[in-house]
């Protein structure tokens, strides 16, 4: 391809009678003409620097002496395929920013060129085609000629392109004061969500203290603010983060790769129902669930006051024992939820203090691996487009009519509090509605493709590749029980927990230590199991309960279970001591004689031992005749019975 951009220096050299012959007064005719403020000027970028303006915007002649002298590319100018390739690229990106009307128009040039073409090949001569294309297409032939020189150095798949206008429509606004401009903005940019009237009318009473100029119409200004402020800011500003993250598109997460029971979500709804519990008034009861993510079923679920720690323990049991131990699970990072009872021992529990003597949760001891989620994030938690259903079906179903709160302080119905449901009724209707939830056909989600819940969980388990993990007889405490750190009593090692004392005869070897203790808080009177610091099982413990003080008879049960355990005790200890003392002596008797220890006497000084004492005359010395002398005394002595 021929070259296309040319310096003023290159445009005088080539002689045209058309233009200036002189680089100096061809500058001159580009400013007066305005060839540098439009598409078809640059800046050189080699040795020199200066502009440089594309071959159409000059005269036919001067492009076609232009077009004769650089044939020719110059060796190292970047006039190869990659520029041709970049120039091809902005010409029909600048096309297709054009209006409807605008492409309309382009059409129609090269419609005319077209006709231009067909007359030439017809035999007519250039001026005579010329001259009826233009005339046909209602535009001068000079016009006609400036579009044709447009397309000499395009292919003719770029023509259309090519023949786009080369003016860039530039939009301004009504000059206004900027400092009335700033405080208009940061007016209407609040929470409150000023109307933008309001904001305009302070803004020119403030405008005319301050003698801020010019201030233009309302409608001008308006018209500015939607222009240069985006959408998303000012929702952002005027509705908060949570509406402005609307305008985001939302997260597509497709749940296809899992098969029943390896993932589950987890999460509460607040019943908008007033029921009767037995209480001084009717409470909203909460409905705690889980659901498999595969199929979408609501596989275990519970009524509770509050979204609890016990509850939330309750609804997971139910679950492991019907339909067996997910792989994943993800929980909103709720107090309930990421309690110690649930989640102790995970690393990445981020609410509440971890502390390695905390007992390992249920879903640790599982191996459920956990996720957390944000709180009122549908994406992260199926779940709770299930309980939008759900709380349709059960809210405003007809049993509770009367009982409806509504969904929110300002739609309370026209019976609002007229009666209160009972909970045996209420959990009635709530397993009835779950069932016909998880029955109901024509489920349009990808795994389901108008199965039911129910059809599709079944298909899933029925599937080679699904492996469900089931629990063990000894795991089945781990969900009926809950598990809290305490410390053993000194002494007897009893146990102390809500106000109960539980005791068993293995607690003695624990006393006075840390232990954990799993129980069932809805029946503390069928005692406790008992763990020690590295979870193993010691003992189940039986609750100890307090009698009256003149009950002889439990006094009298007491002292006789004392006495049962002391003789046990007795027993287990001949078990492990089973020789007598007398057998241990004649044991430790047969052994070689001891020797006779070796008395050393003490030597006596001959000398005062004190400065200023008497001196102490040394005993003589003990020879044998001495010792022959003092044995006859003996003797004699033994032989006599002396009175004293």
């Amino acid at each position: 391809m021929s070259k296309l951009w040319f310096t003023v220096e290159e445009i005088a050299a080539a002689g045209s009678p058309a233009l200036p012959g002189s680089a100096r007064a061809l500058n001159r005719l580009a400013e007066r003409q305005g060839w540098r403020h439009s598409d078809k000027a640059r800046k050189h970028a080699g040795k020199g620097g200066g502009w440089e303006y594309h071959l159409s915007l000059l005269p036919g002649d001067t492009q076609a002496r232009l077009t004769l002298i650089h044939d020719k590319p110059e060796p190292g100018r970047a006039c190869d395929e990659r520029e041709a390739k970049g120039e091809r690229e902005a010409l029909w990106t600048r096309f297709e920013g054009l209006s409807k009307p605008q492409k309309a128009a382009c059409e129609a040039r090269l419609k005319a060129v077209f006709r231009f073409e067909e007359l030439c090949s017809a035999g007519l001569g250039e001026t005579a085609a010329t001259a009826a294309a233009a005339s046909e297409a209602g535009v001068s032939a000079s016009t006609l000629h400036s579009w044709r020189a447009r397309l000499r150095d395009l292919d003719r798949a770029d023509w259309l392109a090519g023949l786009a206008p080369g003016y860039k429509g530039k939009r301004e606004h009504a000059p206004c004061d900027t400092r009335a401009w700033e405080v208009l903005k940061s007016d209407y940019l609040r929470p409150e969500k000023p109307g933008f009237s309001a904001c305009y009318r302070r803004m020119t009473q403030a405008a005319k203290r301050h003698g801020w100029s010019p201030i233009p119409s309302e409608r001008a200004l308006r018209r500015r603010l939607d222009a240069e402020v985006p959408a998303a800011v000012q929702r952002l500003a005027r509705e908060g983060r949570d509406r402005a993250k609307d305008l985001y598109p939302a997260q597509k997460r497709s749940r296809g790769h899992f098969h029943a029971m390896q993932a589950v979500n987890m999460d509460g709804h607040k019943l908008d129902l007033f029921v009767d519990i037995g209480g001084p008034k009717p409470v909203r009861l909460f409905l705690i669930g889980i659901q498999d993510l595969a199929s979408g079923k609501v596989l275990a679920w519970r009524l509770a006051e509050s979204e609890n720690k016990d509850t939330v323990r309750l609804v997971i049991g139910d679950m492991v024992e019907r339909h067996g131990i997910p792989d994943k699970i993800w929980l909103d990072n709720g107090r309930s939820f990421a309690s110690k009872w649930i989640s102790g021992g995970t690393p990445n529990r981020y609410r509440f203090k971890v502390r390695d003597e905390d007992p390992a949760g249920l879903l640790t001891t599982l191996g459920v691996e956990m996720h957390w989620t944000t709180p009122y994030s549908g994406q992260s938690k199926p779940i709770e487009r299930a309980w939008r259903d759900l709380a349709e079906e059960i809210a405003k179903h007809p049993i509770c009519a009367g009982a409806y709160t509504g969904n929110k302080p300002d739609a309370k119905p026209e019976n609002y509090a007229s009666k209160a449901i009972d909970l045996g009724t209420l959990r009635t209707l709530v397993a009835d509605r779950v069932a016909e939830h998880n029955s109901r056909p024509g489920r349009r989600s990808a795994n389901c493709a108008g199965r039911s819940f129910d059809e599709t969980f079944a298909a899933s388990l029925a599937q080679p590749g699904t492996v469900v993990r089931w629990p063990t007889a000894a795991q089945k405490s781990l969900w009926l029980l809950a598990a809290e750190r305490v410390r053993a009593k000194k002494g007897s090692g009893e146990i102390h927990l809500f106000g109960n004392r539980y005791w068993a005869p293995a607690l003695n070897q624990l006393a006075g230590r840390n232990v954990t203790v799993r129980f069932d808080p809805d029946a503390l009177g069928d005692g406790v199991r008992v763990y020690d610091a590295a979870d193993r099982l010691v003992c189940e413990a039986a609750l100890i309960g307090d009698k009256r003080f003149d009950d002889t008879g439990a006094a009298r049960e007491h002292n006789r279970n004392r006495r049962a355990f002391v003789k046990a005790t007795k027993e287990q200890q001949a078990l492990h001591a089973r020789l007598s003392a007398d057998e241990l002596g004649e044991i430790y008797a047969l052994g070689a004689k001891p020797a006779e220890p070796k008395v050393e006497r003490p030597a006596i000084p001959r000398i005062a031992v004190a400065r200023g004492s008497a001196a102490v005359k040394p005993e003589p010395e003990w020879d044998e005749a001495r010792e022959a002398s003092f044995s006859r005394a003996i003797r004699l002595i033994a032989g006599r019975d002396l009175e004293p």
